[in-house]
């Protein structure tokens, strides 16, 4: 992939994919306040500890429950409550029985769906989100009905007012560290790798003082397309909403072009 291809206007890959990324982000962003206020947050960043916590629950020497626990102390959540989750994954406490879930789906206008989540009764999740679908113009589709449309793919973002240094230098500096591509957005930079650099890749831009804010791992379309009726925008926003009100639910991506 070509790592300037955010700026390349004969290579359009960025400007076609990343639309999944801000959509969803804008939705959780705008809810963020509300569901920290709620505890909802701390309950879906629980079940994300708890299950990367069953690989050890040391964080120096379990990279994703490392992950985790950043995501949890970037909202707040309290000590105790990540010590707990922790240990609910290592066994020490009861409840650690969660087990990741992919769904593979459509909403209005057949647009694609990539549905994950976290769940410790598979039954209930699977029913609640054939229910949130159909209420809102979508459906489950089969296993393998959806994914190919998508690439795996792990990311972090970078405030650009938190930069000690120009965007171009931390470009480089990314793609040295082995980032696969890179997007300039209005006010951060999203840095994209591998799903299997993604640790690496983070420590090394670490260690030149770069802070990271969000980071994790996300499907991204292959293309992208563009839903022009205000209304059926209107019902896939609803949907994405409704979603992610889903305790179960932990991200979703589709093919929607913003």
């Amino acid at each position: 992939m070509n790592a300037y291809s955010d700026k390349n206007k004969d290579n359009s890959l960025f400007e076609d994919t990343m639309s999944g990324h801000n959509k969803w982000s804008k939705i959780k962003r705008q809810k963020g306040i509300a569901d920290i206020k709620k505890g909802k947050i701390f309950s879906k960043l629980s079940k994300v500890i708890t299950l990367t916590a069953k690989n050890g629950g040391d964080p120096g020497m379990n990279p994703a429950l490392s992950l985790a626990i950043d995501k949890a102390k970037q909202v707040n959540m309290p000590s105790d409550n990540i010590e707990k989750a922790i240990k609910k994954g290592t066994g020490e406490l009861a409840g650690g029985a969660i087990e990741e879930v992919l769904f593979e789906a459509y909403g209005p206008e057949g647009i694609a769906l990539i549905i994950e989540g976290m769940t410790d009764n598979n039954n209930r999740t699977v029913a609640e989100i054939k229910h949130a679908l159909s209420k809102n113009g979508g459906r489950l589709g089969e296993a393998g009905s959806v994914k190919w449309m998508f690439d795996r793919f792990g990311y972090m973002e970078i405030e650009k007012e938190s930069l000690k240094m120009g965007v171009e230098d931390l470009e480089m500096a990314a793609i040295e560290a082995g980032a696969e591509d890179i997007a300039d957005m209005e006010d951060m930079v999203v840095v994209y790798t591998k799903p299997e650099n993604l640790y690496s890749v983070k420590s090394d831009l670490e260690k030149i003082a770069v802070m990271i804010g969000d980071s994790g791992f996300e499907w991204r379309a292959k293309n992208k397309v563009k839903i022009e009726d205000p209304k059926i925008n209107d019902r896939i926003d609803n949907l994405f909403a409704v979603l992610d009100e889903q305790e179960d639910v932990t991200e979703v991506y589709s093919n929607v072009e913003d």
